[in-house]
């Protein structure tokens, strides 16, 4: 018995060491390979983890240039940049933007607006980890609603970030433009690393022709950041450029003079200095916020400025183009008289029409009666249509249409002003090119009194005033005065100046034009009362729809939109011109009650800011 049971021990004793050693062997080997896979993570893998875990707790987060300030020629702010608070919202960290956005809504006010322009945008949002905004422009009590839940709130946070923001609001909206959202057209052309933490773009007018230079260069910042995605501290920083201030030769007072003297009128003013070629004033009416479009403009609110039948949104100062009616003849004067045509005691009897021969149509003066016998000096101050057929058909296209082309007439000879077009200055080329067909002698007699084919943008109407001003001397019409302190001015597109053939001829047309607001019989003359300044200037009106030879122009059977357009050019002061302007008031009629009189205001401005 006893044997037995020593026997057994033995056995168990054998079985277990047996055992132990396989057990030590297998847990050894378990180790072996733990420690052999420990140190092939950690040394032979030891650089790709370090980085993925570097990544995961540094990030290298861009930082947005501020965007360079626009001011006026007196230093009146028109472009600034002020704080905002967004509400944002990282995609890659939302696990349900749909239930996130219904609890959001359980905490602050979010508008089918809102939650439309957020869905655009995240839409648009290509870059993995970019903040998407869901709601503009947050008050104090809703950023404390977000940051009491933020914990329940994963991905979404407050941003605080600089907005532009214009302070004139609408009177400058043409000349400066507006910023908005960058879309996906935009990000593809757009450098992606300047851009890498810029929200917004110069979309129209010097916000965009001078992009690269507002934007500034992106900066970038080293930060450590938790789980969540919160950044704990900032590691290393690069400062991002601001971008480079702009001046404009703008003058903000005449722009608020514009806006008052158009009040009611469909129309633009624009205005250039005639010692620089600086443009004064570039004002269409009527306008529209430009703040409504940086943060994201409703489809209700586009649609109505886009269905609104007076056009807001049209840019008239540069894209309205018209028949420049009589406010071309001081140019076409000057050509009749360039090319030995006429001379200024020439007369021409005027019975109220003018016919050509072997022709049976009637071109008919303005003035059914006639205005007699006209040298040109009466003929501008009236503006006589017969004695313009005449010096027209005698001078000939040929003649005529490059002598207008050196004033700038059919293109667009402005510097910095994106879009402009370039309104149309026809010859037989050009007609024979487009319309397949034969010039006239009659097309002639049109462009003698600035109808026809001929069409002029008020830009253009200006300028050319500009260097009649200045005798023929060319300056570059510019909005940029200068740009971070430094004026730039290469790359301008050049016209030679104009050297008459009599020199003279300047200042008779001077004294002319003069005529045009003081004489008895000018057709400006109700614009001499109360004007404490010499202003030489021209009246036109152009026609809207063709009257019949045996009709007479009755504006009141005349529907209010087919009424003739008013046109207006002038500069002052006459002994020392240095201000020139155009305007077009649509279907003022008479130019001397609409157009004249917002000319005059606009200039009374500028010069009794000059005085002081």
């Amino acid at each position: 018995m006893w044997g037995n049971s020593f026997r057994d021990r033995m056995a168990e004793q054998k079985l277990f060491r047996s055992r132990a050693i396989f057990m030590a062997v297998f847990i050894f080997a378990l180790l072996s390979l733990l420690a052999g896979r420990m140190a092939y993570l950690q040394v032979v893998l030891h650089d790709k983890y370090q980085d993925l875990s570097e990544n995961n707790r540094i990030q290298l987060r861009p930082v947005a240039p501020n965007r360079g300030l626009i001011y006026d020629r007196n230093g009146i702010l028109l472009a600034e940049n002020i704080p905002s608070y967004s509400l944002t919202l990282i995609k890659e960290r939302v696990n349900d933007i749909d239930e996130t956005l219904d609890y959001l809504k359980n905490l602050i006010d979010i508008s089918e607006r809102d939650e439309e322009q957020f869905r655009k945008r995240l839409k648009y949002s290509r870059r993995p980890y970019q903040p998407v905004v869901v709601k503009h422009k947050l008050d104090e009590k809703e950023i404390a609603q977000i940051m009491v839940n933020r914990y329940y709130l994963p991905g979404i946070d407050v941003e605080a970030r600089l907005v532009r923001h214009y302070p004139e609001g609408e009177t400058s909206v043409h000349a400066l433009g507006y910023v908005g959202r960058i879309n996906e057209r935009e990000e593809e052309r757009l450098d992606k690393k300047q851009y890498s933490a810029t929200k917004h773009v110069g979309k129209l007018g010097i916000e965009r022709r001078y992009e690269t230079e507002l934007h500034g260069q992106v900066g970038y910042q080293k930060v450590e950041t938790n789980a969540r995605g919160r950044i704990l501290r900032v590691i290393e920083q690069e400062d991002p450029i601001p971008g480079k201030d702009l001046v404009l030769h703008l003058d903000q007072r005449l722009q608020n003079a514009a806006a008052e003297a158009m009040k009611g009128y469909r129309g633009a003013v624009v205005a250039i200095d005639v010692a620089t070629g600086g443009i004064l004033t570039q004002y269409s009416n009527p306008s529209y916020d430009p703040n409504s479009f940086v943060t994201g403009i409703s489809h209700t609110e586009y649609s109505g400025l886009r269905n609104d039948p007076d056009l807001p949104l049209f840019n008239r100062a540069i894209r309205g183009q018209y028949p420049p009616a009589s406010t071309l003849k001081p140019f076409l004067g000057l050509s009749f008289l360039d090319a030995g045509a006429v001379t200024w005691e020439d007369k021409v009897e005027d019975n109220g029409w003018y016919q050509l021969e072997n022709d049976e149509r009637l071109y008919r003066d303005w003035k059914r009666t006639g205005h007699g016998h006209v040298n040109l000096h009466d003929a501008m101050m009236e503006s006589c249509d017969t004695y313009f057929y005449d010096g027209a058909f005698k001078t000939t296209v040929d003649k005529i249409s490059p002598f207008l082309a050196q004033f700038g007439f059919g293109r667009n000879m402005a510097l910095d002003v994106p879009n402009a077009l370039p309104g149309l200055l026809p010859d037989r080329e050009w007609k024979k090119n487009k319309r397949r067909r034969s010039w006239y002698a009659g097309d002639t007699l049109n462009l003698g009194i600035g109808q026809g084919f001929m069409l002029a943008t008020p830009m253009q109407l200006a300028t050319a005033t500009a260097m009649l001003a200045a005798k023929g001397k060319w300056h570059t019409p510019r909005l940029m005065e200068t740009i971070g302190g430094v004026s730039e001015v290469e790359n301008m597109k050049k016209l030679d100046d104009i050297e008459l053939k009599d020199p003279e001829d300047w200042d008779k047309m001077f004294k002319a034009m003069e005529d045009v607001i003081v004489g008895s019989r000018g057709t400006g003359r109700a614009l001499r009362y109360n004007l404490n300044f010499r202003m030489a200037g021209k009246t036109g009106t152009s026609q809207v729809v063709s009257i019949a030879q045996n009709e007479e122009y009755d504006s009141e059977t005349i529907a209010e939109r087919n009424r003739d357009h008013a046109l207006f050019i002038a500069f002052a002061p006459v002994e020392n011109p240095t201000i020139a302007i155009a305007v077009i008031v649509e279907n003022g009629e008479s130019a001397g009650r609409t157009a004249g009189p917002v000319a005059k205001q606009v200039i009374q401005e500028y010069l009794e800011g000059a005085q002081g």
